[in-house]
């Protein structure tokens, strides 16, 4: 059950989607317990960290052999759930760039060639699993390529226009869309995702677009992929609650993500963090998983780096995005501060030189997340609670307590240095231990701190 305590904030605000209203709370109350939904998720997804494979650009091969000798070094980083952007064979008609695009499918069955053959994947998963990883691909069933085997076999399964001519959704002229008002191609899709569960022993997917896809689909899919008896993870790319309801483990954080971005560019403050969190409270229940990140293939490609969009508080958001609630996502090069956009459509390579040091960083906060049992996804987490002070708008200090454990952060999210009083008192009482310097630390309530730009400190109690 959600602890009475889940936010509590002077002048609280509790933002109500649902009614599109807002009404204000004294700091006494609560937003409404939202009802649980019906997904359970497998042991291994609550302190799980989940790595993005763009098997293109990761070596000079971009092949499937030329990343297992990778896998070792994943392992060390702490990673646990392998997410392989789109496996499958690309479509030629309408191609983008050299290569084309991962997500313009020609063959839900078959193996993108330039990346090996079946075998040299089914390898990576053996070897995987051997490690203790778990392994998802990313599904497109949204569209196809225009020369996918479907479109030849499968005419009448495309949304086509007055003219009868297959129709791309939004500006991508590479693919074409599904209908899935179509009960032979539901039976096909699913029929194919069990093939990969079954027959390839993958532990779920990453499904595309999905919320442009209808969620009684997703709801009859996850029902048939639970009778074959293996747990699995279903992330959904969207931002749809209804979605996690029967069929999705996860879904992305793309508005906290965007949220990230804006204080990093000093056009949002703490203030618009707490009505993310009270809105998500709101929304979705506490048995849910949000996907949180500070970078992606989609972002990297089109929006910039990481650097590109919060500048000097990389470090600071990427801890954010492992302690707050949820599951933390790492993308590929992200690990060694690799800093320059990735070609989409065409051969890239990233550079793996970590100049920055950013290895030992992540390391050590995927084994917070491993290891701080306050930090664990949905139901099993504890709530935050936000610890106010005399800087609000720029620091963002909060807690996390179990049974066990009292975790204890604090971030300054701002470009200047700030100097502050806690006004709340939840942190207090605590002998505590830095998680980064190893260094002892107590609080007192009159203290004074003081934050450089950006800086960020995480506690647990000793």
């Amino acid at each position: 059950m959600r602890k009475k305590h889940f936010f509590r904030f002077r002048n609280l605000i509790y933002v109500a989607i649902i009614a599109a209203t807002l009404s204000i709370a004294s700091c006494k109350q609560q937003p409404k317990e939202v009802e649980p939904f019906k997904v359970e998720h497998a042991d291994w997804v609550y302190n799980s960290t989940i790595y993005e494979v763009n098997v293109r650009q990761f070596t000079p091969e971009g092949t499937f052999k030329a990343f297992e000798q990778h896998l070792p070094r994943l392992k060390d980083l702490g990673v646990d759930i392998l997410w392989f952007m789109p496996i499958h064979p690309i479509g030629v008609e309408n191609r983008k760039g050299s290569l084309g695009s991962y997500y313009s499918v020609k063959d839900y069955y078959g193996i993108n060639p330039e990346f090996g053959t079946l075998d040299d994947f089914k390898s990576v998963v053996s070897k995987a699993h051997e490690l203790g990883m778990k392994v998802i691909i990313d599904v497109v069933a949204n569209h196809t390529a225009h020369d996918a085997v479907l479109i030849s076999e499968h005419p009448d399964w495309y949304v086509r226009d007055s003219s009868g001519n297959v129709v791309s959704p939004f500006d991508w002229t590479d693919v074409a869309k599904l209908d899935y008002s179509k009960p032979e191609l539901r039976r096909y899709m699913i029929d194919m995702l069990k093939y990969w569960i079954k027959d390839i022993d993958l532990d779920g997917f990453r499904c595309d677009v999905a919320g442009e896809v209808p969620t009684d689909f997703w709801n009859e899919a996850r029902k048939e992929l639970n009778k074959l008896g293996k747990p699995i993870f279903m992330l959904a790319e969207a931002e749809k609650p209804e979605l996690q309801k029967f069929a999705f483990d996860a879904d992305y954080a793309w508005e906290c993500h965007h949220i990230l971005n804006s204080i990093a560019q000093g056009s949002k403050t703490v203030a618009d963090l707490e009505q993310y969190l009270l809105k998500k409270a709101a929304t979705y229940p506490k048995n849910t998983i949000k996907m949180n990140f500070i970078t992606n293939h989609d972002e990297n490609s089109w929006n910039g780096t990481e650097f590109e969009r919060m500048g000097n508080a990389v470090k600071t958001m990427a801890a954010l995005t492992f302690v707050l609630d949820g599951m933390p996502l790492i993308y590929s090069g992200q690990e060694v501060g690799f800093n320059r956009r990735l070609k989409f459509f065409d051969k890239d390579q990233i550079d793996w030189s970590d100049s920055l040091n950013m290895t030992e960083l992540y390391k050590k906060l995927t084994a917070l997340k491993k290891n701080a049992s306050v930090l664990d996804a949905g139901e099993k987490g504890a709530d935050i609670f936000r610890i106010t002070t005399t800087a609000d708008s720029s620091i963002f200090a909060f807690t996390r307590i179990n049974e066990s454990q009292k975790l204890f952060a604090v971030f300054n999210l701002s470009p200047a240095e700030q100097t502050f009083e806690f006004t709340g008192d939840a942190h207090l009482n605590t002998p505590y231990v830095d998680y980064f310097s190893n260094i002892p630390a107590e609080f007192s309530k009159e203290q004074k701190l003081t934050l450089k730009p950006w800086e960020f400190h995480i506690y647990l109690n000793r």
